[in-house]
């Protein structure tokens, strides 16, 4: 384990030079290695040869010989002057026709079993030397006796070639892996420079830039997926950054006000002496704020829980018919007074918790009874499909500025700039729960506004979200 974490903290250009080093080594040991026995055997083979051209030499010699004397005087002018080349010639009772000088007896004798029978070609060590040797018999012209030849070649001259190329081969094997280890290095380093590219953009990336992106068109094909997961990453990171400083802007500006009355009232009241019908009329209008606050920090605990992926506190299946019944006959006394048309349609059932749904369905209609002018309607329409329960709130109304339709369900966010709505008793957090409870049950919510009519709708699918 020791080991291996050692290697997992070993910096990527050093594993990739170490894994090219020793793959190009291993290669170039290789062919070295298969060089090398293939020349060894091509000198075998070449020995062999020879040694077999001798046979046919020595074979020519016999058939034309006239006598032993004239055979050995013959074999000895022939092969004199081949320099390594040794013969010797005996007979079937071991009596010696013919050997070379320098030839060692003990040595042919010691060679000559059974093995040497079966196979005339084998390998003949005498002290620091090794021969290469054939066997054969033959017959010569002057008689019908049978002699036994065998012939050794000296492989010397094979073995110092062989000793100077294993030398050239280590020189150059060393050369090689020092230089494939130096490209390696290179190559691995220019490899991993987009790398190291996108390194010191991430390093850039501060909250007071977090407009950095990683080079995707500058890096190579296999990083290019990389660097875009970064950007995307880099992406959703400056919006909830932007999102979280709008929030905490508007949050400052929504705690301010009422603040700032409790704090005005306080003073006032401490200023002079009052009668206790004053002081309670400053302590109503006081608790009045401190229930605005509550609802504020109630609301920011609610949206708080749903981000963070709870599960539905009770899941049922309920009517959703039902329950926007039960939402028209509690706002149709505001909607009387403002001389607007309450109208439902359809049908469909709904699985989640039943509390929220409610919420949700009463954020959107008393956005829509705030908004909706004087002898307007409101329409709730309910649609069940195989796959959701569509339930929309449509009224009637100003078209919304197309560009401010995104962002209608951000936290304190409201249409209108000056936040001038004399009757505007919400603290702009209406729609980011309506957004979240629908994103809670595994929906969605959608506005749509043009020719005079403003319409959201909640998307339930048909089956309770899980966290």
């Amino acid at each position: 384990m020791p080991s291996r974490a050692r290697w997992g903290r070993l910096p990527l250009t050093r594993r990739l030079t170490l894994f090219f080093t020793v793959v190009a080594a291993a290669v170039v040991l290789g062919l070295g290695i298969m060089f090398l026995v293939a020349t060894g055997q091509h000198f075998v083979a070449l020995d062999r040869i020879a040694l077999q051209d001798k046979q046919h030499l020595i074979e020519e010699i016999l058939r034309n010989a006239h006598s032993a004397e004239d055979a050995r005087w013959r074999l000895g002018e022939a092969l004199g002057y081949h320099h390594g080349l040794y013969a010797r010639v005996t007979d079937t009772q071991g009596e010696l026709i013919f050997q070379s000088q320098g030839f060692a007896p003990d040595a042919h004798s010691a060679s000559a079993g059974p093995a040497m029978e079966k196979e005339p070609f084998g390998t003949w060590r005498h002290g620091g030397s090794i021969y290469h040797t054939w066997r054969f018999e033959a017959t010569p012209a002057y008689s019908q006796t049978t002699l036994r030849v065998l012939i050794a070649t000296d492989t010397d001259h094979h073995a110092q070639f062989l000793r100077d190329l294993r030398r050239d081969l280590a020189i150059y094997v060393a050369a090689a892996i020092v230089v494939c280890g130096f490209l390696s290095w290179l190559a691995a380093r220019q490899g991993l420079a987009p790398l190291r590219e996108m390194r010191s953009r991430a390093a850039a990336v501060t909250s007071q830039r977090l407009s950095e992106r990683m080079p995707v068109q500058a890096v190579p094909v296999e990083m290019a997926d990389l660097a875009q997961e970064l950007n995307r990453m880099l992406d959703r990171l400056q919006e909830d950054f932007q999102r979280l400083t709008d929030f905490a802007s508007d949050l400052a500006h929504e705690l301010r006000t009422p603040i700032s009355n409790l704090l005005t009232q306080t003073q006032v009241a401490l200023a002079a002496r009052r009668d206790a019908g004053t002081y309670r009329d400053i302590l109503a209008s006081n608790a009045e704020e401190f229930e605005r606050l509550a609802r504020m920090v109630s609301d920011m605990l609610f949206l708080a829980k749903t981000e963070r992926g709870v599960d539905l506190p009770h899941k049922e299946r309920f009517s959703a018919r039902q329950d926007a019944l039960a939402l028209l006959d509690f706002y149709e006394a505001v909607a009387e007074e403002k001389r607007i048309r309450l109208r439902l349609e359809g049908d469909g059932e709904v699985q989640g918790d039943r509390l929220m749904f409610r919420r949700a369905l009463s954020n959107l209609l008393s956005n829509a009874l705030r908004h909706t002018p004087e002898a307007g309607t409101i329409m709730i329409h309910i649609a069940g499909t195989a796959q959701s329960t569509v339930v929309s709130v449509e009224n009637t109304g100003s078209d919304i500025d197309p560009k401010m339709l995104p962002r209608l369900f951000d936290r304190f966010y409201r249409a209108d700039p000056a936040r001038a709505h004399p009757d505007a008793e919400g603290s702009g957090l209406g729609l980011a729960i309506t957004r979240a409870i629908a994103e809670a049950h595994g929906g969605r919510v959608t506005v749509t506004s043009s020719n005079g009519r403003t319409c959201f709708a909640l998307v339930f699918p048909h089956r309770a979200a899980q966290a």
